[in-house]
C-alpha cells in the first residue's frame, strides 16, 4: 500500500460520513438539501410565516426546521393579516397572490429580515422598499421553466386547433352527430411563424418545443440571444417589437412583468397583428391590455387567444368568457407536483442559508443595485 493511501481513505471516509449523499451522480441540489438536513437546528428557531398552503412535504420540512406558521385553510391572507404577520415574523414566505408593497414593508417590525418568495417572479414585492429597510428578498428561479413551457405549447396547440371547443362537444348532455368534412376546422401550426416576446429560460424552452412542431422561431428581447442558442433554435431576432408582431401567426408572451412591460401589448400594438394571428400569454396578465384585447377579438383584428394569466387576478374580464376562440386557464403554468415541490425546496434552502449567516443563493436585488 502506498504510504499516503491509508490517510486518503480515512479522509474520504470522514467526508462520506459528513456528506452522506455526495456520491457519484448525486445532483448539486440534492447534496445541498442533504447537507442542510444533516446540520443541527439552532435552539432558537426563527418565526416563519407562510401565506398560502404549500405541498405537505414542504410544510412538514419547514415545521421541522423553523418555528413555522402555516395557512392551513389556503385562503389568501387579508391586508390586516399580512400586516400582523410582518409585524412579528422574521421570515415571510409570500406567493404571487400577496401584494408586498412599500406600505406593508414600512409597517414591518424590526424582526423581519427575509422575504422568501414562493415563486420566480417578484413583481408582487416592492424590492426597492425591502432593500431600503435592510430586508433581503429571494425567489425560486429555474424550477418552473419546463412546466410553464409545456403549458404554453398546449395553448399554442389548443387555440388554433379548437381543442377545447371539440372537448365540449362530447359530454353527457350532448350527443355527437359524427364526423363531417367541414366541421370544427381549425388552423395548422406546422410551418407557421411563432413570435416569442422574452427569450429568457422559458422563452427558449417554448422555442425548443415549437421548433419540434415545425414552427419557425422569431423573438423580441432587450438583447439578442447567444449566437449558439440562435443557431440551435434557428431563431430570428427582431429589435423592433412592432415589426415582429405584424409578421407573426402566433405570438407567445414570456417576458417578466415590470414597469416597462406593463400593457406592452396595448391597443396600438394589437392592431399591428394579422387578423388570422393568435396570442398566448403564460407570463403575467398585466403585460396585455385586456380591454384592448377583447375589442381586438370583437373587431376581428386577431383570431383568438390562449390565456393562463389575467390583468386583475383572480378577477377575469367578463368579456373574455364564453368565447369559442379564447381558451382560459386558471394560472396553472407551474402547477405540477414536481415544480411546486422544488419551489418549496428552494424556499427552504434560501431561509436556512440566511439563518445560518450565509448569502441566500437566490437573492433578488433592486434593478439599479
Amino acid at each position: 500500500m502506498h504510504p499516503h493511501e491509508g490517510g486518503r481513505k480515512r479522509v474520504q471516509a470522514k467526508r462520506r460520513a459528513r456528506y452522506p449523499s455526495r456520491s457519484r451522480g448525486a445532483s448539486f441540489r440534492q447534496t445541498v438539501l442533504n447537507c442542510i438536513r444533516s446540520r443541527p437546528v439552532p435552539h432558537s428557531k426563527p418565526l416563519v410565516t407562510v401565506t398560502r398552503k404549500l405541498p405537505d412535504i414542504v410544510e412538514t420540512r419547514m415545521r421541522e426546521l423553523f418555528n413555522t406558521q402555516l395557512n392551513i385553510d389556503d385562503v389568501a391572507m387579508s391586508r390586516e393579516a399580512l400586516e400582523a404577520a410582518v409585524a412579528e415574523c422574521r421570515v415571510l414566505v409570500p406567493t404571487v397572490t400577496d401584494r408586498i408593497d412599500a406600505d406593508l414593508i414600512n409597517k414591518a417590525g424590526d424582526n423581519l429580515k427575509l422575504i422568501a418568495n414562493f415563486g420566480a417572479g417578484v413583481d408582487n414585492i416592492d424590492v426597492d422598499a425591502a432593500h431600503a429597510r435592510g430586508i433581503t428578498v429571494t425567489n425560486t428561479p429555474n424550477v418552473l421553466t419546463e412546466d410553464t413551457a409545456d403549458l404554453t405549447m398546449a395553448l399554442i396547440l389548443a387555440v388554433p386547433r379548437r381543442v377545447t371547443e371539440g372537448a365540449q362537444v362530447i359530454t353527457e348532455d350532448n350527443q355527437w352527430q359524427g364526423w363531417s368534412p367541414t366541421w370544427m376546422m381549425g388552423h395548422r401550426i406546422h410551418g407557421k411563424r411563432l413570435g416569442i416576446i422574452g427569450m429568457g429560460r422559458i422563452g427558449q424552452a417554448v422555442a425548443r418545443r415549437a421548433k419540434a412542431f415545425g414552427l419557425s422561431i422569431h423573438y423580441h428581447n432587450r438583447n439578442p440571444a447567444n449566437p449558439a442558442i440562435e443557431e440551435e433554435l434557428e431563431a430570428t431576432y427582431w429589435d423592433s417589437l412592432d415589426q415582429m408582431l405584424a409578421r407573426m401567426d402566433i405570438v407567445s408572451v414570456n417576458c417578466p412583468h415590470t414597469p416597462a412591460t406593463f400593457h406592452l401589448l396595448n391597443a396600438r400594438r394589437l392592431k399591428l397583428m394579422k387578423p388570422e394571428a393568435y396570442i398566448v400569454n403564460t407570463a403575467r396578465g398585466e403585460i396585455i391590455d385586456e380591454v384592448a384585447l377583447c375589442k381586438a377579438i370583437d373587431d376581428g383584428e386577431i383570431a383568438g387567444a390562449g390565456l393562463d394569466v389575467f390583468e386583475n387576478e383572480p378577477a377575469v374580464n367578463p368579456k373574455l368568457l364564453g368565447r369559442p376562440n379564447v381558451v382560459l386557464l386558471p394560472h396553472m403554468g407551474s402547477a405540477t407536483i414536481e415544480s411546486r415541490t422544488e419551489m418549496g425546496e428552494k424556499v427552504i434552502i434560501n431561509i436556512r442559508s440566511f439563518v445560518d449567516g450565509n448569502a441566500p443563493p437566490d437573492r433578488v436585488l433592486p434593478m439599479d443595485a
